[in-house]
Formats: structure tokens, C-alpha cells, sequence
């Protein structure tokens, strides 16, 4: 039975739906909204322009699986669309984003969608660097490759191999088609782009290299290691023709070797017989204060600011001078040394000429440190106006912050000028609950605890706390109490965001607390193996005379062991302790003597609860697994393996034996507690979920995680049938191991080559691929049925009906089979192109050529269908020039494709030359009115500058 979202309520709606007395179904529960996290520390920040915004003044940061664009000013996020790395495109329209599974995506900062998205890596993305134009993309992986890709064209170009261990940062070199990559093998790479080949290798570090950056328009290379030293490199690209066969200087200290030889000290010569294009060999080194390791480093646009920082809080900016300013700084050094000289040869001394040399402290010279309030993770920075420098950290505590740097002053000084924190706690969120209407939603952490309002995500009430690990509403939802690691207790008023208490309930951490279900008090448990019964209380406030609520200590029950978790039975009849002996004790309420013992985890249980009838027990334990008892004689009716590691939190959804679990494997799993059945597994947090929370009407839950992320999932109308899950499931393993595969192997090429395809092996490739395949499958059938046709008229000497089309060619328009062909090829993503022609089994590719001669002759598609026949060309070049048969079509394709590129090329040539001539007639008119406005305002005020002397000369 399907239920039918329009005529049923939400609340109408059963938990379990009976079908036909067979098969038993559940309602499925989907993501939601993801809050509570500022920036995740796993991506980098960066700067974006957002349109009719100013410079400087959003943000964008990585939260878990989306991107959030945050305004600095205002403290609220825009846009948002598991990211590693982000990218802003050179004209600020477009974001690169790059996830966990390798992906990359390309966002539009205008409407927050993904037009473009490549799949080549087969682990984190770990860099992204456009171009100088934003018509090229360079990503690196933690899987040592490095992958370029061509954004216009959608696809992957090559991939590069070389590198030992995850790439660390990449770079493009300016009007070269050259590319520079670092990597924590400690190596730099050189890569010429136009033979994808690595022409040097800098083996002058001794440790990982985490960082680098390009100066002086690419003439200087900074790189940063596991020390406190930058290292200076002097670049010098060498003219063409220059080095074809002139031996090379002799440099001494030159650290690049011509291929991927490496010098074992790391200050080896270089080894190439010819600098062919360009020469490398180290300056000197920088100095930084901080003696741990380079975390991230970065330079403005035009890179005349250098920042970096380590591990800690403090980041240091330097300032690149321009060349005028050094070559002033030496003449004044040159000048007070040769004025020393010349006093000392009045005294008789002999010295010789003065030399001053120009040292790399002369050209990069320390502009400030900027100390943040915690440690920074990634920074990014931008010159505005003025010489004002805007720099973006995000902090490791889920905060981020921005600060103003005037380059330009004498003694110039970080401001900070905004901070994001309202969104988020600092530390993870170790506590949840939700208030009575199910609209406030409570979490609380090391620092604060926050209520946040459910439908809006936003925050409602932010209070400074101590280290919170059990929490609850009051009856009434206007208060709040807080279990802390301190053994206190503390209550809280909503309504004016005030400590009301703190009561020194035990000595050692309190670890859970429970709701008495007559709402007339709770029950604490604790590590100083106590059990306390408190009962709610109106005292008067001696201040106010107003009454306030406290909790009032009625009984208290001592244990053998440390007390984890405490939960009332529903009817109040039975009290639930679970020990840190691994077992659970079950007391009678009213007189707290003992009633049973459950016992069978090998793992102390951390998480408990009993089911709405007061009839069923589950727990939840560190030994991973989940056990269900029954509460009449203690028996357990079935232990299940439920999480790859310990079980956090468990609880019963309202009003039915149905139950959710969270675990540290990062998933949250729903069970059925009477057919023991595992229903739905919820995957969303990238680590350990610490603890959930339900809403009294079940409909929504909110969980809490290490990755500093509050996820809200709801129930839907969907039913959830048990078997189509479990095939669901072995599919997504199917395509896991599927993307964990090795690259393509393109035939005759050797899989040892620096150079491979880009893309990779997918099951969206073999779709594509078989989708291809089924399409000539149709034509070969569709030509067959006309060549039967054809020979039938014939031989009847008339003319016959038709025989009817293939019901997909009617589905599409009634189009033709070769049509039908295109069009399938043309659904394929662009990037996904290659490996799906290279899964093609070879009987297929006759009929190919022969369809792509046709489209050349019509001039259709001919761009795609070039690509796709050089492709198919080069990789299976051997089969196609031995076969007689293929001769004369490839002869013709030759001939065709060669006839209309030529004409497309005109084509564009004559648009080109069209567009130039009307940029020049708009810039002419630009002028004109540019200079027309110049002089009247220079008339203007010439107007004013007269009018005011007339009004001085009256007033004397």
C-alpha cells in the first residue's frame, strides 16, 4: 500500500504500515538541514566576489558536505551548496569545490548550481588552482596524482604521475604552460604541460613540503616545510633557441636535477646536460618566528603579501617590495657604507671599496604577526583599496575571522574586524534535547549551551555553561538543567538567558539525567557511583522576591561501580542503571530495592532505554553491539551487532518499539525491537556521532557530532520496504569497489608513463557506455528492417508500407536510428566521455566511424564527433589500419573532417574579427564620453572654485 502524500496528514500517518498481510513497512527518515557548523577544518577559506558585493566581504568556507557562503559583515550565510579544498574561479562567477571521494565540482556564486563536475581522483582532493584565464583546472589528491582538466570543454586532459605521497599545493605559471606541484614526498615538481612530462625535480627539502607560492610575476619561488624555515628559490626562464646547444653555467648551489634523480644530501647540482627551459637554484632562506611546521601559506592576487602560520595561533605576514623600492634601500646602504669608508681612510685607515649586497631580508621584509584568538587551520587574504589588506582565518574552534592589515602605515597593526560564532559551539556538542512542542531544539558543549529554534535553524538563546554532558527541558520549556563533567547541576532561565542555579550534585562527572515521567522531578547518575532522586521546587529569589524553580534532593541509592546512564521506566514503577561492570541494574522506584540484573555485554553500556509500554529494555555498548530484554523476568530476546565501533546513544521513537542508535562508525542506524530488524541506516556525519535526540512526536531528530555539525533529519511519507533497502545497500558496496578500481588502460600505452588518462573508471562510465552500445544495437536492427524492406519492394515491384519504427525512436519524436545514435552520445557528461568510448568492445567501432562519417558530411556535431573519433583512433589504432574493410571510410573521414574543421574555423575566424571590430567601436564611444564627462566636471569646478572666492571677497 502506497500512501498518498496529498490526502493524508503528517500526523495521521502510522510509524508501521501493514501491506497486504504480508510484508511489513516503515516510514523512511531523510536529512534535513545541516547546522551548527561555522567551517570545517578539513577545507580551506577563501575570498569571493558575489555580485554588486565588495571586495573583501564574503567568505567562503567548507561545512561538512556543503559550502557556505558567509557575509563577515552581517555574521549570516548565503548560498550554501564532505569538501576538502575550495577554489574561486579568476573572474569570482564560479567556485571549485573538491570533496573527500575525489570529485570535483564547479558552483556558480550567482544561483549556488553545479554546472560542471569531474570524477578522476580516487581519494580527498586535497588542492584546486584555475588558470590565469579560468579555462584550465589543475586538482591534487591524497592518491599522488595530479590531474588536469579543461573547463570549457568539460573534460579531463591528463593525468600526471611522479609524486610519492598526497599533493600539497599546485600552481600555474603565468603565460608558460607550465605547472608546478609540491608534495609531502618533499619534492618539487616542474611539469611542461605541452609534452606532460616532468623536466625538474627540487629535491632541496628534508621533509614534507606543505606549501609554496610564486613572487615577482613567477621569477621567485617560496616554499615551506616541517621547519621554521621559508626557502627563497630564483627562477630563470631561459629564451627559446637560447639553450639548443650552449653548455650551461655552472651554479653551485642550484638544486633541481633534470628528471627525477635526486641528490642524497638535498643540495645536489644539477645533473641535466642542457637547461632547456628554464633554471632553478635556491636564494636563501626566510626565518619564522613559530618553530613548527608550515600548516598554509598564501599571497594576494598580485603577490606583494606573503602569509603564513604553523600549528599555532600567530599568523605572519611579510611584504614583498617592488624591485625601484630595493634598488633604493641598497643605494642608501651603498651610500652610508662608502661615507663609513671614507671617515676611516681620513683616519688613516686602509679600506677597501665598499660592496653591499643585496640579501633576500633587502626584498621580503616582515610586515607584522597577527595573533588570532585560537589556532588557525587555513587563511586567505586580499589587497583592497588603499593598501588595505582583508585576511580570512578559520580557526580550528568552528570559528571564523577576518582582520584589517594598512600595509601601507609605518608600523602597521592587524584589526580584527568581525568574528563568525554565533553559529556554532567551539567544541563538539555532547548533549541534545528537544522541548515539549518539538520546536526548540537544546545542544550544549564544553562552553555554551544554545537553543535553537527547529523550523529556522536559528539560534535562540546562546548561554555561557560549564562542560555539559546530560541535558533536558523543564516541564513548561522555560527552563533548562545541565549535567556537568564537574558533577554540578545548573539551571537556566529561558526567557532571560540567566544561571538561575548551580547545585552541587555529585562528586565526579554526572553523566546522565532523566526526566521522572509525572514531570514532578528527575533523576541524576554519576562516576561517584550514586544514583540521586531530586524533585522540582518554587523558592523565592532573594533579590526579586519572585519565585524561581530549584531541585530539591529527595533520595540517593549508592552503587559498586561508576553510573553511566539512568532512565526512568514510563509508568515510574522501575529505575534503570547501567554500571561501569558492564552490566544494567533494574531498581523499584518507590523503595529502590533491587529487581534485576542484566548482564551479557563484554563492554560497559554507555546508552540505554525503555519503550513507551514499559515492557522492553534496549542497551547500547562499548563491545559494539545492541541487546533487547524483556523488563518482566530480565530476559534477553536478542543481541545484534548494530555499529563498526562503540554504540554512543540509543532511544525509542515515541509511542512504538521502534528505536534509533548512534555509533562512532559516523552512521545512525533504526531498528525494529519486536522482529529485531535493522530498518535504515542515516548517513550524513563525517565522524563520531556523539548523541541524538528525538521529538516527542517522532516526526524529527537532531544529531550531534566530531565534526562540530548539528544534523536535523524528519520522517516522510515514503515507505521503506526492508528487501529494496538491503539491495540498495549491496549496490552502493557494488559501486564502491567499482570506483576503487584501477585507471583504464588505454591500448599500446605504457601504464608506467608519467602521463595517463584523467578520468577514471566509474558506474556512471559503464551506463554511459552500455548506453551506447544499446543504441547501436537499435540502428544495426533499424538498418537491418529497412535493407529487408528494400529487397521486399524490389522483388514486389511496388512500392510497400514501411515497417514501423522501434517504440524508443517514436518516444523520441520519431526520430532516425544514426539521429538516435547522436543523441545518446551527446547525453553523455562531457568528462565522462573517454573511458565510456574506451569500454566499447571493438565489433562496435565499425558502425561508429561509419555514423561519425555521416554527421561530419551533414555538419552535425562535428566538434564532438571529432573528439570522439581521434579518440577512438589512437586506442585502437592497430585493429582499424589492418582491416581492408575500414580503409575507405577512414580515407573519407580524412578527407570530410578536414573540409569542415576548415570551414568551422572560418567561421570563427570571421565572428572573431566581427566582435573585435565592435569592441573597438565600443571602447571609441567609451572614450569620447569619458573625455566629454571629464571636461565638464573640470568646468564644474571651475564654477564652484569661482563662486566661493566671490563669497570670500564679499565677507572681507
Amino acid at each position: 500500500m502506497r500512501v498518498h502524500p496529498q490526502n493524508v496528514k503528517a500526523c495521521d500517518i502510522p510509524l508501521e504500515v501493514e501491506t497486504m498481510g504480508l510484508t511489513k513497512q516503515y516510514l523512511r527518515y531523510a536529512a534535513s538541514a545541516v547546522f551548527g557548523v561555522i567551517g570545517s577544518q578539513k577545507a580551506n577559506i577563501a575570498f569571493v566576489n558575489m555580485q554588486g558585493g565588495e571586495k573583501g566581504r564574503f567568505v567562503a568556507v567548507a561545512a561538512c558536505e556543503h559550502v557556505f557562503i558567509w557575509d563577515v559583515r552581517k555574521a549570516e550565510k548565503g548560498n550554501k551548496h564532505e569538501v576538502t579544498y575550495l577554489c574561486p574561479s579568476p573572474d569570482g562567477v564560479h567556485i571549485a569545490v573538491g570533496y573527500e571521494d575525489g570529485f570535483v565540482r564547479i558552483f556558480s556564486l550567482v544561483n549556488g548550481e553545479s554546472s560542471v563536475s569531474f570524477n578522476g581522483h580516487k581519494s580527498a582532493v586535497t588542492v584546486i588552482r584555475y588558470d590565469a584565464l579560468g579555462a584550465g583546472l589543475v586538482t591534487g589528491s591524497r592518491d599522488t596524482d595530479v590531474i588536469v582538466w579543461d573547463v570549457i570543454n568539460e573534460c579531463g586532459l591528463f593525468r600526471l604521475k611522479g609524486h610519492k605521497d598526497a599533493i600539497t599545493q599546485a600552481l600555474f605559471i603565468k603565460d608558460k604552460n607550465l605547472l608546478l606541484t609540491c608534495s609531502k614526498d618533499s619534492f618539487v615538481k616542474w611539469w611542461d604541460l605541452d609534452t606532460q612530462h616532468c623536466f625538474k625535480t627540487i629535491v632541496g627539502h628534508r621533509s614534507e613540503v606543505w606549501g609554496m607560492a610564486l613572487l615577482n610575476q613567477g621569477s621567485r619561488l617560496i616554499t615551506g616545510s616541517a621547519d621554521s624555515e621559508l626557502r627563497a628559490w630564483d627562477i630563470d626562464y631561459l629564451q627559446e633557441g637560447k639553450e639548443a646547444g650552449e653548455p650551461k653555467e655552472k651554479k653551485g648551489k642550484s638544486l633541481v636535477d633534470g628528471g627525477d634523480d635526486e641528490e642524497e644530501d638535498g643540495e645536489g647540482l644539477d645533473e641535466s646536460p642542457v637547461e632547456r627551459i628554464l633554471s632553478c637554484k635556491k636564494a636563501g632562506s626566510l626565518l619564522r618566528e613559530a618553530r613548527d611546521r608550515v600548516v598554509s601559506m598564501t599571497t594576494d592576487a598580485e603577490a606583494k603579501i606573503l602569509a603564513c602560520h604553523g600549528t599555532e595561533a600567530v599568523l605572519e605576514v611579510f611584504s614583498v617590495l617592488p624591485e625601484d623600492e630595493v634598488e633604493r634601500v641598497m643605494a642608501k646602504k651603498l651610500k652610508r657604507a662608502k661615507k663609513k669608508a671614507r671617515e676611516a681612510q681620513a683616519a688613516g685607515e686602509d679600506v677597501e671599496d665598499p660592496v653591499v649586497e643585496k640579501k633576500l631580508a633587502n626584498e621580503i621584509v616582515r610586515l607584522t604577526n597577527i595573533k588570532a584568538s585560537a589556532k588557525i587551520r587555513w587563511v586567505d587574504c586580499i589587497m583592497c583599496a588603499g593598501g588595505e589588506l582583508k585576511i580570512a582565518m578559520l580557526l580550528q574552534n568552528n570559528t571564523v575571522e577576518t582582520y584589517s592589515l594598512k600595509t601601507l602605515a609605518k608600523n602597521p597593526a592587524g584589526t580584527k574586524t568581525s568574528r563568525l560564532t554565533l553559529g556554532g559551539h567551539r567544541t563538539d556538542a555532547r548533549t541534545l534535547a528537544f522541548s515539549s512542542d518539538n520546536i526548540g531544539v537544546l545542544s550544549a558543549s564544553g562552553e555554551t549551551v544554545k537553543v535553537w529554534n527547529r523550523s529556522t535553524l536559528q539560534v535562540v538563546r546562546t548561554m555561557e555553561c560549564e562542560y555539559a554532558l546530560c541535558s533536558l527541558f523543564v516541564p513548561g520549556d522555560r527552563q533548562i538543567i545541565l549535567g556537568t563533567k564537574s558533577g554540578k547541576l545548573q539551571i537556566f532561565d529561558l526567557a532571560s538567558g540567566t544561571l538561575l542555579e548551580t547545585v552541587d550534585a555529585h562528586n565526579g562527572a554526572l553523566w546522565s539525567l532523566c526526566l521522572s515521567p509525572d514531570q514532578r522531578g528527575i533523576v541524576t547518575g554519576a562516576a561517584d557511583k550514586t544514583v540521586k532522586l531530586w524533585e522540582f521546587e518554587l523558592v523565592k529569589d532573594g533579590e526579586t522576591a519572585q519565585k524561581r524553580l530549584t531541585v530539591k534532593h529527595l533520595r540517593t541509592l549508592q552503587l559498586e561501580e561508576d553510573v553511566l546512564c539512568v532512565k526512568y521506566s514510563p509508568d515510574q514503577r522501575l529505575l534503570a542503571v547501567s554500571l561501569l561492570d558492564c552490566t544494567v541494574k533494574v531498581f523499584y522506584t518507590d523503595t529502590l530495592k533491587f529487581f534485576l540484573s542484566l548482564y551479557g555485554h563484554k563492554l560497559p553500556v554507555l546508552c540505554l532505554d525503555i519503550s513507551h509500554d514499559s515492557t522492553l529494555i534496549a542497551t547500547g555498548s562499548a563491545d559494539r553491539n545492541v541487546k533487547i530484554w524483556g523488563l518482566d523476568f530480565g530476559d534477553c530476546h536478542r543481541s545484534m551487532f548494530a555499529h563498526d565501533d562503540s554504540v554512543m546513544f540509543l532511544q525509542f521513537v515515541p509511542k512504538t518499539h521502534l528505536f534509533f542508535t548512534a555509533g562512532k562508525d559516523k552512521k545512525i542506524k533504526q531498528w525494529d525491537a519486536d522482529k529485531f530488524q535493522h530498518i535504515q541506516t542515516l548517513e550524513g556525519h563525517h565522524r563520531e556521532v556523539w548523541c541524538l535526540a528525538i521529538s516527542p512526536n517522532g516526526d524529527h531528530i537532531v544529531s550531534s557530532s566530531h565534526d562540530k555539525s548539528l544534523r536535523l533529519w524528519e520522517r516522510t511519507r515514503e515507505p521503506i520496504i526492508l528487501e529494496e533497502e538491503r539491495e540498495m545497500e549491496r549496490e552502493a558496496e557494488f559501486e564502491e569497489s567499482l570506483a576503487k578500481g584501477d585507471e583504464p588502460v588505454v591500448p599500446g600505452e605504457n601504464k608506467d608513463t608519467e602521463a595517463a588518462p584523467a578520468a577514471k573508471k566509474t558506474i556512471e562510465t559503464v551506463k554511459a557506455a552500455e548506453r551506447i552500445m544499446e543504441a547501436l544495437e537499435l540502428h544495426r536492427s533499424e538498418s537491418r528492417k529497412m535493407e529487408e524492406h528494400q529487397i521486399a519492394c524490389e522483388s514486389a515491384g511496388k512500392q510497400l508500407p514501411p515497417p514501423k519504427a522501434d517504440p524508443i525512436l517514436v518516444a523520441f519524436g520519431n526520430v532516425s536510428p544514426s539521429r538516435y545514435v547522436l543523441d545518446v552520445i551527446k547525453k553523455v557528461r562531457s568528462s565522462e566521455l573517454e573511458v565510456s568510448l574506451l569500454v566499447l568492445p571493438f565489433p562496435y567501432i565499425p558502425d561508429l566511424l561509419s555514423l561519425f562519417n555521416r554527421y561530419v558530411q551533414d555538419g552535425l556535431e562535428v566538434e564532438l564527433v571529432c573528439r570522439c573519433l581521434f579518440f577512438l583512433l589512437r586506442i585502437h589504432f592497430g585493429q582499424i589500419s589492418s582491416n581492408q574493410m575500414l580503409l575507405t571510410i577512414i580515407d573519407e573521414l580524412r578527407t570530410n573532417t578536414i573540409s569542415k574543421v576548415k570551414e568551422i574555423r572560418d567561421v570563427l575566424g570571421f565572428n572573431s574579427a566581427g566582435l573585435q571590430f565592435l569592441q573597438r567601436e565600443v571602447e571609441g564611444k567609451e572614450d569620447v564620453m569619458f573625455f566629454a564627462d571629464a571636461t565638464g566636471r573640470l568646468d564644474e569646478r571651475r564654477r564652484k572654485r569661482k563662486k566661493r572666492e566671490r563669497a570670500i571677497l564679499t565677507i572681507t
